[in-house]
């Protein structure tokens, strides 16, 4: 019954009498007879919501990708780190000889690094300034090679550059010039120096200059006119063209003036002002401040340079000054800049990241003397940013404190408010921004105040806000320089910051895995395990450190060993189990992380394995296979899969001797865990169901040649003593009922390989395991040298020979089997994946049924021009190819646009170097191949190898887990506004239900048609006819199916297509029912095939964007041999319970929200379900008939039936 029919229903019997029957309480006493419904009545709507979590996004559409793996260094780290090494400083000041070209004026500035040259003797003077220049340039790379070359000649400026050139190796060298004492440089770009008798100036072209010091360089011109040089720079070189050519000259150059400027004369300036700026950038501030503030009348400027304090001492005066700078300026250069010249100038070199924030004062500072400093590259205009006004405010409350703090030790300094304001500022913007706003300008200045342990919680608190965001919000912080002080952050012990601390880094790893080596690097990965192993933190936190140390181990070896080191397989193993199971029980996010960090920990990785085993690892998953989350399922099989050792094939037990190899615990163990395996591959979660696939996988990789047996022998019934050893087999989808004879249990096999195996066409059959000879393949010669054709024990690479033959590849073979009960369930189970009514699934099951020898002819329709045909239909009495070849044979075909006309399957032989190596390459109908990573399979990671090697399959055929990738994208997306998001949804079902309400209302109250009054009528154009139909409640929409499974959506209003799609692409066809669920919210569209395969689709009404959500095998344990089961299902969406049954001795329940099977009930029939109908009032209660005409109503709850 439609939502919309038992809301009428309910209303409609609410304002009538209605006889006594056992639902009467279900139903409303009273209600309005007006209509008007109360909000009461909401209560009848159905609460309950499925398939809305974020495994149900795009699960078939796409494989997701976990964090970066773009190589270890991301695009936001300095892609070539760099120091500076040499620094060579030129004075050419000539004191006391004014340049022929420049006339000064009086009183002039005179100071030179602040000192008066005029105050001692010339020769004494340069020297001093010489002296405290270099100690000036110390205060910014102390480790740096000092050489100073005074009133130079060209010689001794070449000597110096060639010295600091070879002294740096591949270092940069920066070249200071101080020329003062000289004339302008040319308009060729030509410097002054001197001759040995200082007696006429000479030029030094720019271009020997260049040649001398070479790359990376970077200048400083302290002269007039120095925009001249920087003019010859840019024309010798070439940049603009060479910034194309990708050229890796690393030039910079910081130049006092424009070329047509002259240096400031004011005696308020220091003759040097540029320099000054340059290397002394919080005195020179101070004093231009000093100049244009009102404290300039009652504050001494000597005093300036009494600040008490160290420059790297943030408790001082000076030293918070200095932090107050470099996070302005650091700002102000973050806002304005793009982000490349930002990486370039400001993080790649740390001498010219300071000489580059201080360029910014000394373009502010000149810029008031109307002069402008330039750079090569060119910065863009910063002297009138809005940040110089908070530089501006914590200046002025720094001096205003100066004479007391001088004068007077008594009274404490008070530190600026001025991070505590921007820290606010930026909390204002997480209020009210977004990715679609500007960025916050405060960032920079949060990376600073985490230097602070006053300011460094609340910053880090605001640091995770922001990181929640989204993936961008990461990166720009990563690229504003985040990284190094969050990681040092890591050998801090402060108990407060551990949560947040784990927070932000779970926020950089779900962006960038490169991460992994620093954090190993500096042992940051035994915080986490602490962290992890602690009970201070809520689950859903520690879940987040077991996130940060699975991609912390994630393809990583070093990691894998530094934390098996650090005892991190016991600590997870530990909380699996217990004994705080309560706490961890309740949160499945825990449980799942703590599952794929195991899995991480040892994936590849034998002595992580050994230490797992050890453990009783596979003991402490299996109760996990049965957790109600799928998530925590399909991670507790991904560390189950792991394992598996990929390597291992007991035909090595030959060759490897017993102390090497513990045979028996391995089998023991393997056994355990392939159980464990196949307890879960009918799963009702695709997502469980992918990790079986590709455990399995693993698993037949390690054991292929014994799987190949059993395969081969499965198909040849007259090998009676092979048979008669697979005691279980029955039982593996049976009801019970043993198989006696070989022929039974051939009957069983095909069975469950029969539909991915089967031909095509009706005529043909398969008889006991055999394909008959009227087969297409057969009669071809197709199947020559596979195991259903009866010479395959001459030429399939699986036969049981005494000679070991595999592939045209001697083994030793010698096999010791883990049981072959064991492996036969395993072949079935992995035919029961490869025809998975999920399509990802079904590809990865073909790729595992490939390693082990079985591969499908893929079947497609010929589309001719003109012409379109329907799935299951022929052409030119061609039938649908879906058989089984084995991987010896290969089909060689004409790819000229027209039928085969003939098939050729040479003798086993290696392939063609052209091929896949281990695997033939199988042709459809369309003439192209069938290859594991093509898109169709949903394997986009997936890589083959190539080339023409035979032998045993290549480690690269395996199957990937996606469950770890998919699983970060939680953590990639916003956490901590969850609580916004379920208010939006809250609003919006509000509406949505109001809507209905009102809906149901006009119901109520329009005219009563007749029965046989038609409302709307048009063609299905159903070649087959309808075979199911579905009205939505409250759109003039209807949905419609024929047997084929062709499902069409129309607007019956208007008789307008809407949609149409295929259900499905398996040549078995049948359509049970279609159901709606979550009516009231957007609704998915359930449809169940005759199968009793449930597929439910997305957006199903939009042309051609339909999206297939889910999709299982809603019958299980059916009777052998049994090909149509004749499936009926019912949905019920106040419980979340689909039933299902058919030809099979119990009625299935599954919990749609747990994708799980949670009661089968056994109907007591003798006869087959033929109608389920389930109460859309009480949840547990459904009713089943049977086909001999009896009708029998059934609990969930208490599992006991009423016959009627």
């Amino acid at each position: 019954m439609a939502l919309g029919d038992l809301m009428a229903s309910r209303f409609s019997q609410s304002s009538v009498s209605v006889g006594s029957n056992h639902l009467d309480h279900y139903v409303p006493s009273s209600s309005n007879e007006d209509g008007d419904f109360g909000t009461s009545n909401l209560s009848y709507l159905p609460q309950n919501v499925v398939f809305c979590e974020l495994r149900h996004e795009a699960f078939e559409a796409c494989v997701p990708c976990g964090p970066s793996e773009s190589g270890l260094v991301s695009k936001w780290r300095p892609k070539d780190r760099m120091k500076t090494g040499c620094v060579a400083i030129v004075l050419c000041l000539n004191i006391s000889v004014d340049p022929p070209d420049v006339i000064k004026i009086s009183p002039c500035a005179r100071m030179e690094c602040w000192i008066d040259p005029f105050s001692m003797q010339p020769r004494k003077a340069i020297e001093s300034i010489g002296e405290a220049l270099k100690k000036q340039y110390e205060r910014w790379q102390p480790k740096a090679s000092y050489k100073e070359k005074l009133d130079p000649t060209v010689d001794e400026v070449k000597k110096l550059c060639t010295t600091c050139r070879r002294y740096a190796k591949s270092e940069r060298v920066l070249f200071h010039y101080n020329g003062h004492g000289v004339p302008k440089p040319t308009t060729n770009g030509e410097i002054w120096v001197f001759n040995k008798s200082y007696t006429q100036y000479i030029p030094l072209p720019i271009s020997e200059l260049d040649s001398w010091l070479k790359t990376p360089s970077i200048y400083v011109f302290d002269c007039s006119a120095a925009g001249l040089i920087v003019n010859a720079f840019i024309e010798l070189n070439d940049w603009g063209a060479a910034s194309t050519s990708g050229s890796t000259r690393d030039c910079i150059i910081l130049a006092a003036c424009e070329a047509h400027e002259t240096l400031p004369q004011s005696s308020d300036f220091p003759a040097d002002v540029f320099t000054s700026c340059l290397t002394t950038p919080i005195k020179m501030a101070l004093r231009w401040f000093c100049t244009r503030s009102l404290l300039r009348e009652s504050l001494d400027h000597s005093l300036i340079d009494k600040i008490p304090g160290r420059p790297n001492d943030r408790k001082t005066p000076l030293g918070e000054l200095n932090w107050i700078f470099t996070a302005v300026t650091d700002t102000i250069a973050w806002n304005v800049l793009p982000h490349d010249l930002f990486q370039r100038l400001f993080r790649q070199d740390l001498l010219v990241a300071s000489l580059f924030r201080n360029f910014l004062l000394a373009e502010r500072i000149m810029r008031s003397a109307n002069c402008s400093p330039i750079s090569h590259p060119a910065l863009p205009p910063t002297h009138q940013h809005h940040m110089w006004d908070a530089w501006d405010m914590a200046a002025e409350i720094c001096l205003s404190q100066l004479p007391s703090l001088v004068e007077d030790s008594g009274p404490e300094f008070q530190p600026s408010p001025f991070f505590t304001e921007q820290l606010t500022a930026f909390e204002v913007w997480l209020d009210h921004g977004s990715e679609n706003k500007k960025p916050p300008e405060q960032l920079p200045i949060v990376l600073q105040v985490l230097l602070s342990q006053s300011h460094r919680f609340r910053a880090l608190v605001l640091l995770g806000r922001f990181l929640d965001m989204g993936p961008w919000a990461v990166d720009l912080a990563l690229s504003v320089g985040i990284f190094p002080y969050v990681l040092k952050l890591l050998q801090t012990t402060t108990p407060e910051l551990r949560q947040i601390l784990v927070f932000i880094w779970t926020k950089i790893l779900a962006l960038d895995k490169s991460c992994q080596v620093d954090l190993v690097k500096d042992g940051g990965h035994a915080y986490f395990i602490r962290f992890l192993d602690g009970m201070e933190a809520y689950p859903e936190q520690r879940a987040m450190a077991a996130f940060v140390l699975a991609v912390i181990v994630d393809g990583h070896r070093r990691g894998q060993e530094a934390c098996i080191e650090a005892g991190l397989i016991h600590v997870c193993l530990r909380h699996l189990q217990g004994p705080n199971a309560n706490d961890t029980q309740t949160d499945p996010l825990f449980l799942q992380w703590l599952s794929l960090c195991l899995g991480k920990v040892w994936e590849d990785f034998t002595e992580a394995q050994m230490v797992g085993l050890e453990a009783n690892a596979p003991a402490i998953f299996d109760p996990l296979l049965s957790e109600p989350q799928p998530e925590v399922r399909a991670s507790a099989v991904f560390a189950l899969g792991t394992l598996l050792d990929v390597g291992f094939d007991s035909n090595t037990e030959s060759v490897i001797g017993d102390d090497e190899y513990d045979d028996d615990e391995k089998t023991r163990t393997e056994i355990s865990i392939v159980k464990s395996l196949l307890s879960v591959v009918s799963d009702g979660s695709p997502l469980v169901r992918a990790e079986v696939a590709v455990a399995l996988g693993r698993f037949a990789f390690g054991h292929n040649k014994h799987l190949k047996a059993i395969a081969a022998a499965c198909w040849k019934p007259q090998s009676n003593s092979l048979l008669t050893s697979f005691p279980s087999l029955a039982q593996i989808k049976g009801t019970g009922s043993g198989c006696n004879t070989p022929n039974q249990l051939g009957s069983i096999v095909s069975s469950q390989i029969g539909p991915i195996l089967r031909v095509g066409n009706d005529n043909t059959t398969v008889r006991d395991g055999r394909v008959s000879s009227s087969s297409p393949l057969v009669a071809s010669g197709v199947m020559h040298g596979s195991p259903l054709s009866d010479d395959s024990s001459q030429h399939s690479d699986s036969a049981i020979a005494p000679d070991g033959v595999s592939n045209g590849v001697a083994h030793s073979f010698m096999p010791k089997p883990l049981d072959n009960a064991m492996y036969s369930q395993c072949v079935v189970a992995m035919c029961t994946l490869a025809k998975d009514p999920s399509p990802r699934i079904a590809s990865v099951g073909r790729r595992v049924l490939s390693i082990i020898g079985i591969e499908q002819v893929v079947a497609k329709s010929l589309k001719t021009s003109g012409n379109s045909v329907r799935p299951g239909e022929t052409i030119a009495g061609a039938s649908s190819l879906a058989g089984l070849a084995r991987s010896s044979s290969f089909f060689e075909m004409h790819t000229t646009g027209q039928l085969p006309l003939t098939f050729r399957t040479p003798p086993v032989s290696p392939p063609r170097p052209s091929y896949l190596a281990g695997m033939r390459r199988v042709y459809s109908l369309e003439f192209r191949p069938y290859l594991m990573s093509s898109p169709e399979s949903g394997l986009a990671d997936a890589v083959l190898a190539s080339g023409g090697t035979t032998g045993p399959p290549e480690r690269s055929f395996l199957p990937q887990s996606t469950i770890y990738n998919w699983s970060c994208g939680h953590f990639s997306k916003p956490i901590l506004t969850a609580a916004d998001d379920c208010e939006e949804i809250s609003a919006r079902r509000e509406e949505r239900e109001k809507l209905a309400l009102e809906h149901i209302a006009k119901c109520q109250h329009s005219s009563v048609c007749k029965f046989n009054s038609q409302i709307a009528s048009w063609d299905t154009r159903f070649e087959t006819g309808t075979k199911a139909a579905l009205l939505q409640p409250f759109s003039p929409v209807v949905i419609a199916a024929d047997e084929n499974e062709c499902i069409r959506i129309w607007n019956y209003e208007d008789a307008a297509l809407l949609n149409s799609f295929d259900n499905h692409d398996f040549p078995d066809k049948g359509i049970s029912k279609l159901c709606l669920l979550n009516e009231l919210d957007d609704s998915l569209l359930l449809v169940a095939s005759s199968d009793g395969n449930i597929r439910i689709w997305r957006d199903y009404s939009l042309k051609g964007k339909q999206r297939l959500v889910t999709a299982f095998s809603s019958i299980q344990g059916h009777k052998p041999g049994v090909r149509s089961l004749n499936a009926v299902v019912d949905w019920q969406q106040q419980s979340g319970y689909l039933y299902a049954s058919g030809e099979i001795s119990s009625i299935m329940v599954w919990d749609l929200d747990k994708e799980q099977l949670v009661h089968s009930i056994a109907t007591t029939s003798e006869c087959s379900v033929s109608a389920l109908s389930a109460s859309q009032v009480r949840g547990d209660l459904h009713a089943a008939g049977f086909v001999d005409g009896s009708v029998r109503l059934y609990d969930a709850c208490f599992c006991y039936a009423t016959a009627h």
